[in-house]
């Protein structure tokens, strides 16, 4: 059996012998698993190596990247900036940022950066290698980026863009990075690590990276490479398909707001458990319970005009949908990160949950092998493990 340490409450053994069970599987090389349950860690566990040669065990304050996760965490700066009266959703983003109304993107509110429907998923311009870590260069290109298709109809998932087109609002009407909010505003409070960029001194406690698919390919082969827009969106600039590039200084140090957040499972349970208690709890005072709901509730469903397949989106966060679940809960809400990663709350269940690894898996569908056991465990232990029509229909 795997080592794995940290601490479980008894009533969740069964989600640390599903935590184990991957490790045994041969699924894990190293990862963390922390959940919260009724406004208090009930899981907070770790387990395996840093690195493919085993020689560095995975610690308690161990770090790694947890790419699209990173867009979650972002949308709870930009929440915390709303509830101060320092955004507004509905206000045109040309308004603070002068240069994004190039292209017919005026009236294009910050709301629909959010919801991945502005249309700009991509950058049309060739980018050099490196341009994903140099902010004005990213920014400019977005200002005189033209839509994909026309702002508000359609949505199609930002992968790349999405925090350069936010963080940019958020820099241009407050003043301050969005990664200094993180760090400030979220991590300091709540005592975990949210860091981007990372500061060097972190640098012995980061997990290398470990990028292993399946030998009936993965999801994004099913794309057209002449007509489809996710290889574009994904492949410019060529940073973006770089697995190795992940571990140089110029991507650490970098503030990459989709995609280069470095944490680990406690810091994502953590900042979600503020959201399960409805924005505010004893250490932070995030935003209103009206506010959370309105940026977790799910306002874009549908086929995705980059993904090329179902997908539902809050202000920020991905939302749960039958097609792409993150358990039972029919409201739940969080992001997933590329290779497995994942955060996510259950309002109606009261759960946060956070997982960060460092086998990346890329496999046929969106669905990560290591995810279920350990949520059908959670919702098992919670009699939860299907919500009740009646409630499912009041939503």
């Amino acid at each position: 059996m795997s080592a794995v340490t940290g601490h479980c409450d008894p009533a969740f053994a069964a989600v640390h012998d599903a935590f184990v069970a991957n490790f045994d599987a041969g699924l894990e090389l190293g990862a963390s698993l922390a959940i919260g349950v009724d406004g208090r860690n009930v899981v907070d566990l770790w387990g395996g190596h840093l690195d493919a040669t085993r020689t560095r065990p995975w610690a308690h304050d161990s770090l790694v990247c947890v790419f699209s996760c990173t867009k979650g965490i972002v949308a709870m700066a930009v929440m915390w900036c709303v509830e101060r009266g320092l955004l507004d959703l509905d206000a045109p983003v040309a308004r603070v940022w002068p240069e994004f109304a190039a292209a017919g993107k005026e009236t294009i509110p910050l709301r629909w950066l959010l919801t991945h429907q502005a249309g700009l998923p991509l950058i049309s311009t060739r980018m050099p290698f490196g341009s994903l870590s140099d902010w004005t260069a990213m920014t400019d290109a977005l200002a005189a980026e033209a839509p994909a298709w026309e702002p508000g109809t359609r949505h199609g998932y930002h992968g790349v863009t999405y925090g350069h087109l936010v963080g940019e609002v958020v820099r241009r009407a407050t003043g301050r990075r969005i990664g200094e909010i993180v760090r400030e505003e979220l991590a300091l409070p709540l005592g975990v690590e949210l860091s981007m960029p990372v500061p060097a001194a972190s640098d012995g406690r980061l997990a290398d990276l470990v990028v292993e698919t399946d030998p009936d390919g993965t999801f994004f082969d099913r794309w057209d490479p002449k007509r489809s827009l996710g290889p574009r969106a994904f492949g410019n600039p060529p940073d973006c398909n770089d697995p190795a590039h992940c571990a140089s200084d110029l991507f650490r140090r970098a503030e990459i707001p989709a995609a280069n957040l470095h944490s680990n499972a406690r810091g994502l349970e953590r900042v979600y458990r503020v959201l399960a208690a409805g924005g505010r709890d004893d250490e932070l005072d995030l935003a209103s319970q009206g506010l959370v709901d309105e940026f977790g509730r799910c306002h874009v469903r549908g086929d995705d005009l980059v993904m090329e397949l179902p997908t539902a989106f809050g202000l920020g966060f991905e939302h749960t949908i039958p097609e792409w679940p993150f358990g039972p809960g029919v409201r739940t809400y969080g992001h997933n990160g590329s290779g497995g990663s994942l955060g996510f709350v259950d309002p109606d269940a009261d759960v946060s949950f956070g997982y960060a690894m460092n086998r990346l898996w890329w496999g046929p569908d969106r669905s990560d092998p290591r995810w279920a056991p350990i949520i059908d465990a959670l919702y098992a232990a919670l009699g939860r493990t299907e919500m009740p029509e009646a409630r499912r229909l009041s939503r």
